[in-house]
């Protein structure tokens, strides 16, 4: 499997330090607000991957920290603390917060087929290992205390910049927008490991340590998480590319500083969801959720679908007339299958060469665009029903759009109005004209009452209703529309 590697900014083989094992770490959500779909298209994205490298065979541990507390609304350790920032506008604890967003989130992911990683651990949990990796820092000189804070000094470095080769200046304080200059630190690119000095007087979650009471900052917790859960050695990091600088950037900084060596070697970063103004986020524009797709009418799979028909390594530009144009795509996609046929001998070469076309466009850096390309070959392929639902199967346990059940519930839905369309077509007919009406009536409900002898299979009732009819002077003449009579 070839797969870009954000470090290396080339395909590269995958290869994992144990071969057989994926060690996968995924950057979870800071759970202050309800996730945009523009953060749900990474999670759809990596989980597209962790699902394939089950599906040709490795055994994966996925790992996710929840970010509860620690994330400042400046990526660079400025502004306000996310969390309380949550609070305030709740009325709640941090902690209230927290646990509502942590369920919304995994609310919103099972929508969209997003299977829950192996491990989720809120970074509250590890206090203990942040300190412990903190300290470690210190011991080994790569961190120093100044005017409160714990500090990552950046100098100590043969490279900083590992994702861009960028000179210092171009991400120096005051050139990128909203960053203030910290003046306790000794370089600009120094960033904070644990804060002793609150930046907020009504900061709520605080612990004790080495160097005061104080709180882990937010870039610590993923490195420490990843360590706790995978050991030295993670074979695949992922999240959304506004995290390669400067959230992975000091990861692997503070990672490889405490441990000695290579810490992570494949990097998996997805690229943004726009909207025609520009990046979506939280902060700018209609804050677009998973909750505001349903109540426009759209399944979160036709999302899952939108995103799965681009590459992830491409910007994706959301409206709702794309939104449109995938629902009628899924739509079609579902109502195709619902006419397939199970049962009967798959067509092995048939199956072996058309699943040969989906592998080929995962294996070529999670082509996911060319795989539903795969997916409506099978579609259009001379072959019998089997083989084609076998292999729908086959790639849905990657894809995960939910074809196969919906399918299974539009031939339900064809066949119970088949069934009320032939029972509503079934009249009673008579053929005489000018009856008495009191007699039409006794003949009908005779009439009828034999039709349901003759659904129960009381076959007994059925002839006797229909020799009291015979002496009643009614003839008749039974058809697949219903019955016709008339009196002799």
């Amino acid at each position: 499997m070839q797969l870009y590697n954000s470090l290396t900014h080339t395909r590269d083989e995958f290869v994992t330090h144990e071969p057989g094992k994926v060690g996968m770490y995924t950057c979870g959500p800071t759970v202050y607000h309800f996730a945009h779909i523009g953060n749900l298209r990474s999670y759809i994205m990596e989980d597209v991957l962790e699902k394939y490298l089950r599906y040709t065979g490795y055994e994966v541990k996925r790992v996710m920290n929840i970010t509860d507390v620690g994330h400042l609304s400046s990526d660079a350790d400025t502004g306000e603390d996310k969390m309380l920032k949550g609070a305030k506008r709740e009325k709640k604890t941090v902690m209230e917060i927290a646990k509502f967003y942590t369920d919304a989130f995994f609310a919103d992911c099972a929508k969209l087929h997003i299977k829950m990683p192996d491990v989720v651990e809120p970074a509250t949990n590890c206090i203990p290992e942040f300190i412990q990796m903190v300290e470690g820092l210190i011991e080994k000189g790569y961190a120093y205390l100044a005017e409160g804070n714990v500090y990552f000094d950046t100098s100590k470095l043969e490279e900083y910049y590992v994702f861009n080769k960028q000179e210092a200046e171009d991400l120096a304080v005051g050139v990128r927008d909203g960053v203030e200059e910290d003046t306790a630190k000794r370089n600009k690119t120094d960033f904070v490991l644990w804060f002793t000095k609150s930046k907020f007087e009504d900061q709520e979650l605080k612990w004790d340590s080495p160097w005061g009471v104080g709180y882990p900052g937010w870039h610590i917790e993923c490195s420490a998480i990843s360590l706790k859960h995978l050991g030295e050695y993670c074979d695949l990091h992922c999240g959304g590319i506004d995290n390669a600088f400067p959230h992975h950037t000091n990861e692997i900084a503070q990672s490889e500083a405490y441990i000695g060596h290579e810490w992570c070697r494949q990097w998996f970063h997805v690229l943004h969801l726009n909207t025609n103004t520009g990046k979506m986020s939280k902060s700018s524009g209609e804050f677009l959720t998973v909750s505001l797709l349903e109540e426009k009418g759209y399944s979160p799979l036709v999302y899952r679908l939108f995103c799965l028909q681009s590459h992830y390594r491409k910007s994706l530009v959301f409206s709702w007339e794309g939104m449109d144009g995938t629902k009628t795509a899924y739509n079609k996609l579902v109502a195709k299958i619902a006419t397939l046929k199970d049962g009967g001998e798959i067509d092995q070469a048939q199956f072996d060469a058309l699943k040969q076309r989906f592998t080929d466009a995962m294996d070529n850096d999670l082509n996911t665009a060319l795989a539903i390309t795969a997916l409506y070959d099978v579609l259009k392929a001379k072959t019998n029903d089997a083989t084609k639902l076998a292999l729908i199967r086959d790639f849905e346990t990657v894809l995960d759009l939910g074809l196969i059940e919906e399918a299974a519930k539009v031939a339900e839905l064809q066949a119970a109005a088949k069934a009320a369309a032939a029972v509503t077509e079934w009249v009673i007919t008579c053929e005489t004209p000018g009856l008495d009406e009191g007699f039409m009536k006794e003949v009908e409900e005779l009439i009828q009452a034999r039709a349901d002898a003759k659904k129960a299979k009381d076959f007994a009732k059925a002839d006797e209703i229909r020799d009291t009819l015979t002496g009643m002077g009614v003839t008749l003449k039974d058809s697949k529309g219903g019955v016709s009579w008339t009196k002799g």
